[in-house]
């Protein structure tokens, strides 16, 4: 049963879910990009997923089902196959001597439920649940495999240690190396490492050859976690196998080498980006993990919200200038500009990026790739690129003075450039590239927002809510002005207006089967400065990083650490997690 779009926004007024002006503003969103308007109060983060299915089931008068935080028993799961379950959002969770529940993001999919029916010989009560809840499932299925993965790991490492001949451990050639790489074990062990990697989530795989052992580690959600440890006699041969789907030189273990693969799991692309350095002990080989398809990403779900949401937007509309994001590796900044850029994808503009690698294939955006070992760097590629009649240019990252200088030159020649620098803070991007010899009055002319972020660990749902006691609230004040934090607070309406801190309450993580130290997914903070007037006069007068940043957060300005704390009191994160990420 479809829902007229007419009861859907009386039922949400009533509820008061959302306001008459969100409301209206997401009609003529919908009619623009000619999309549903549940989709575009989702993706524009006015509604939670979870909120808009249960209003569905509501309307529609279905009961729903949020399974996020159930255990479903393995022979009821198991009664609809992964794969059916997978395409067509449909799983079991609840059996009864004559009829079968079934959770559903689609109850009118009846080819499901009449295959399912014939299936299991039992009757379909079909439920509503949310996207959350059905991926939460889902992952019960792989879940229930990782004993398995266990199992296939020692059994043929076992394997691969019976037929080790001691001949084998010296120096191979290049043909014993591609035989080895070949092997039906080695083939599986490394086959079971990939799929447990993006069954965790995991953003990076580290092989480590110790004296004794293969040490095999996943870094998920930030941090890095021991996932197996494997005979050291394997390490030859999955060092060779990794070699061999990346197109690298088997026989060249005395020199770093850099390649790239690509598997596809259940329908998603996954891209490994490769690294084999040599040790003392052998090659140590990590990998990071890139899903190919970036959909699915707002400024909202990443985590900005509020002035610095405006800032982004503010700065998208202008058709010149620069917008830059600045933070360690591994805080989010290509992800970032991804993001940005699909909101500027749009069919009358020309997008060319200049990138080392590509992480993410977008439609429509012309894509190129460095290659420094032929000489095809970041500053030849961008006097390329601004031949090929761009009006948006996104440049991977400014590295050095040539880069910095033509990226630019190219915003003050009526182009929009988008770029990432390592730096700490947003305010510390101005002296990084008056470093790289650009002057202050080219500056000023073409920086529009500069945006520092890092990320975060989110809480699981089952966390545990506590009150700050006068000793931690003294001693987090120190480190933060709490006070400014509740003005944005109120600002956002997060709190009432009347609230003061003895009256806001905090999360901690609570372990559980889905979240083992209780926190699953990472989100950003950030800190967005646009460069104003006034910001612009202390550029030009060589004010310092501090300088700039005070101006900064005068004309509103929420610091990083600012913002951490702001979504520590929202439930998202907690202030463990935020102190430990910002240091200030």
């Amino acid at each position: 049963m479809i829902i007229a779009p007419e009861q859907l926004k009386k039922f949400l007024l009533d509820s008061g879910l959302i306001s008459r002006t969100d409301l209206e503003k997401a009609e003529n969103d919908a009619e623009t990009k000619n999309q549903r308007l549940e989709d575009v109060l989702v993706s524009e983060g006015k509604i939670t997923e979870d909120d808009m299915s249960r209003t569905r089931a509501y309307v529609l008068g279905i009961p729903f089902v949020d399974l996020k935080s159930q255990k479903v028993p393995f022979d009821v799961l198991s009664l609809i196959p992964e794969p059916i379950a997978r395409n067509h959002n449909i799983v079991a969770f609840k059996k009864t001597d004559d009829s079968l529940e079934v959770a559903m993001l689609d109850t009118e999919d009846l080819s499901a439920i009449d295959f399912i029916k014939k299936k299991v010989g039992l009757r379909i009560a079909p439920r509503l649940t949310s996207a959350d809840s059905m991926r939460a499932v889902l992952l019960q299925y792989q879940k229930s495999l990782r004993a398995d993965f266990g199992d296939i790991i020692k059994k043929e490492s076992a394997t691969i240690e019976s037929e080790s001949k001691p001949e084998s451990l010296g120096d191979q050639n290049e043909a014993d190396l591609k035989k080895m790489a070949e092997d039906l074990p080695v083939v599986r062990i490394v086959d079971t490492l990939l799929k447990h990697a993006i069954i965790q989530n995991a953003s990076d795989i580290h092989i480590e050859p110790q004296e004794a052992e293969v040490v095999v580690r996943y870094r998920i959600d930030g941090l890095l976690h021991d996932a197996m440890v494997l005979p050291k006699n394997t390490a030859s041969g999955i060092t060779a196998r990794i070699k061999v789907l990346s197109s690298l030189k088997l026989d060249e273990k005395r020199l770093p080498q850099d390649g790239r693969f690509k598997v596809d799991m259940n329908g998603e692309k996954v891209a490994f980006r490769v690294s084999v350095m040599p040790t003392y002990y052998g090659e140590k080989t990590v990998m990071r993990l890139l899903k190919e398809n970036h959909s699915g990403f707002t400024l909202e779900v990443s985590g900005f919200h509020g002035e610095a949401l405006e800032r982004i937007h503010e700065a998208t509309r202008l058709a010149t200038g620069m917008i830059l994001t600045t933070g360690p590796t591994g805080s989010g900044k290509t992800t970032t500009l991804y993001t940005i850029l699909d909101i500027l994808n749009t069919p009358d503009v020309n997008i060319c990026t200049i990138e080392d690698p590509i992480e993410y294939q977008m439609k429509r955006i012309n894509q190129t790739q460095v290659k420094s070992e032929i000489g095809f760097t970041f500053a030849n590629g961008l006097r390329s690129l601004v031949r090929q009649d761009p009006d948006i240019i996104m440049v991977g990252e400014i590295r050095d003075s040539e880069t910095a200088s033509l990226a630019v030159n190219a915003s003050l020649t009526g182009h929009l450039v988008l770029s990432t620098l390592h730096t700490n803070s947003a305010a510390g991007a101005i002296p990084r590239l008056i470093d790289m010899k650009i002057e202050p009055f080219l500056l000023v002319s073409t920086i529009n927002v500069i945006i520092g972020q890092r990320l975060i660990r989110r809480l699981a749902d089952n966390k545990e809510k506590y009150f700050l006691s006068k000793e931690e609230f003294a001693l987090l004040n120190k480190k933060v002005d709490l006070d400014r934090v509740l003005v944005f607070l109120k600002k956002e309406k997060i709190v009432d207006d009347k609230a003061s801190w003895k009256d806001i309450p905090f999360y901690k993580p609570r372990k559980s089967e889905e979240a083992e130290d209780g926190y699953k997914g990472r989100i950003g903070i950030h800190e967005v400065m646009k460069v104003t007037p006034t910001i612009r006069d202390l550029i030009i007068k060589g004010g310092t990083s501090n300088d700039i940043e005070k101006q900064a957060k005068i004309e509103g300005m929420l610091t990083m650490i600012e913002d951490g704390v702001f979504k520590a009191v929202q439930g998202i994160t907690t202030i463990e997690e935020v102190l430990r990420v910002v240091s200030e």
